[in-house]
């Protein structure tokens, strides 16, 4: 698909240049590279090349490069996926030829002269040229045409008259002396890594990159607050772990005010697997104090007393209702009072659920939901439940409907038993996470499978507790739910 320079970004700044001597090197935002010699000058063009293209692959889109070679100079685009694109190339003028020897019959020299056509007068390019498809340089028969054709002197005044030709100016609007260069980073993880610590600087690997990534993606802050509902209709599937390491995560790395919020029809375990702070409040509790709350005079650190902070993962818990003795369930009027109070103190709220999507606040919650989460651990029924979750939001249509089109799913290893698990066993549960997350694909935006850790099973969660790779792997689930914003 070919590419107009006005849609390739001018940054960073690309030059590829190759010396008389036979030397090249690639200079990006200032940073000099050296090109690998080669055999003759298309060798040090192709090596050239080489460097830009893996500049493109890593910026993940084509980038303009400004070329020079001792035959001419130009600009070329050039994508991640290695095709050249030539903008522009002018030759460099030919040197004067030597006079001819003298066993050279005069005549013959004139009429050699005169077989030279003259040269149309050159028309001022428009602003951005019409862009070519064709290598560095352009096609071998125009550039032998360039260098072979020699401008006479009685040309001369043909020439002078083209360069006084009025040259057509670019906008002010098409630049800009503000712009800068994104800077890539190196390496500073693996083998990679411990080379840059060692002072050789070395390039991020693609894992490296992948992670940065999805930093960037959960670092994010977006306009107004955003409400991630986690869902399934079965207990046991991972509804509590998932709000944690969600809020955790983009807490962590947003540095955005971020609450967890127990939306349980009866007690829920958000409360007994997280931090608790210096009081006992709940929802209930807050929900009466709405009004305080939601007056302009309310300072914001008054929502302390009925959230609990948790120290380690910056984040706060709102607990739903544990008082034994009472039977108040939260109504659909309740969650629009309670949402509206978190929504004025927290840019991200993340609602852990029940198990019963006919419950007035539980379809209340849909209703202010941006992102929908359906974790499951890799066991049938609750790979079901989960699926009849998301069946029943689709038929409602609409709102409901968008959001289990759009939902993540989140695909835990089962834990059941899993310390006593050898050999094909261990091998049978990943496999039957893996059928689980193939079946769910089709139907949803992401797929992401968590690995088991005991970290997870028992007690509070804290994301330090867990393993580096399963905080990876969940670090790319909360970058799914992000992109969802």
């Amino acid at each position: 698909m070919s590419t107009t320079p006005t849609e390739v970004l001018a940054f960073p700044n690309i030059k590829a240049i190759i010396s008389d001597n036979g030397t090249a090197e690639v200079v990006v935002a200032g940073n000099s590279r050296v090109v690998p010699a080669g055999e003759t000058l298309q060798d040090l063009r192709d090596n050239a090349l080489a460097l830009v293209v893996a500049e493109a692959r890593t910026l993940q889109r084509p980038v303009r490069v400004r070329i020079e070679d001792p035959e001419g100079h130009g600009e070329l685009i050039v994508h991640p996926g290695g095709n050249v694109e030539s903008v522009s190339y002018e030759t460099r003028p030919a040197r004067r030829r030597t006079a001819a020897p003298a066993s050279t019959p005069p005549a013959a020299c004139a009429e050699v002269i005169d077989a030279t056509p003259a040269p149309t007068p050159v028309k001022p390019e428009p602003a951005w040229p019409t862009v070519e498809r064709q290598p560095w340089p352009p096609l071998a028969a125009e550039t032998a045409l360039a260098e072979d054709v020699a401008p006479a002197d009685d040309e001369a005044p043909q020439q002078t008259a083209a360069t006084d030709t009025p040259v057509t100016l670019r906008s002010l609007k098409e630049t800009s002396f503000l712009v800068s260069a994104p800077v890539l980073e190196p390496a500073t993880q693996g083998w990679r890594g411990t080379l840059t610590r060692l002072g050789f600087r070395m390039d991020p690997s693609e894992e490296e990159l992948s992670e940065r990534e999805d930093i960037r993606t959960v670092s994010q802050h977006w306009p107004g607050p955003r409400t991630i509902a986690v869902v399934n209709r079965k207990g046991g599937a991972n509804k509590t772990p998932t709000v944690v390491m969600l809020s955790a995560i983009l807490a962590r790395y947003s540095g955005a005010a971020t609450v967890a919020w127990d939306n349980n029809e009866s007690q829920g375990t958000l409360g007994w697997r997280t931090e608790k702070g210096a009081h006992d409040r709940s929802v209930l509790d807050l929900i009466g104090s709405s009004t305080e709350l939601l007056s302009p005079s309310t300072n914001a650190a008054e929502i302390a007393k009925f959230v609990h902070h948790q120290t380690a993962d910056k984040f706060d818990v709102l607990r739903s209702d544990e008082n034994e003795e009472g039977d108040h369930e939260v109504t659909a009027e309740e969650v629009d009072i309670a949402h509206q109070v978190l929504t004025r103190y927290y840019r991200l709220v993340i609602m852990d659920s029940g198990n019963t999507a006919r419950a007035a606040n539980w379809r209340r919650m849909i209703d202010h939901t941006n992102q929908l989460v359906v974790p499951v651990t890799a066991i049938e029924d609750r790979a079901e439940a989960a699926r009849l979750t998301l069946q029943t939001l689709e038929s409602r249509g609409g709102h409901d409907a968008e959001l289990a089109r759009n939902a993540v799913v989140i695909v835990s290893e089962s834990t059941d038993a899993k310390r006593s698990m050898t050999g094909d066993a261990l091998k049978r549960a990943k496999a039957e996470a893996q059928r689980i997350a193939d079946g769910f694909e089709p139907f949803v935006r992401a797929v992401v499978r968590i690995p088991y850790d005991p970290a997870l099973v028992n007690g509070p969660i804290r994301y330090e507790a867990l393993q580096p790779a399963t905080q990876r792997v969940w670090l790319a689930a909360a970058a799914a739910v992000a992109k969802g914003f």
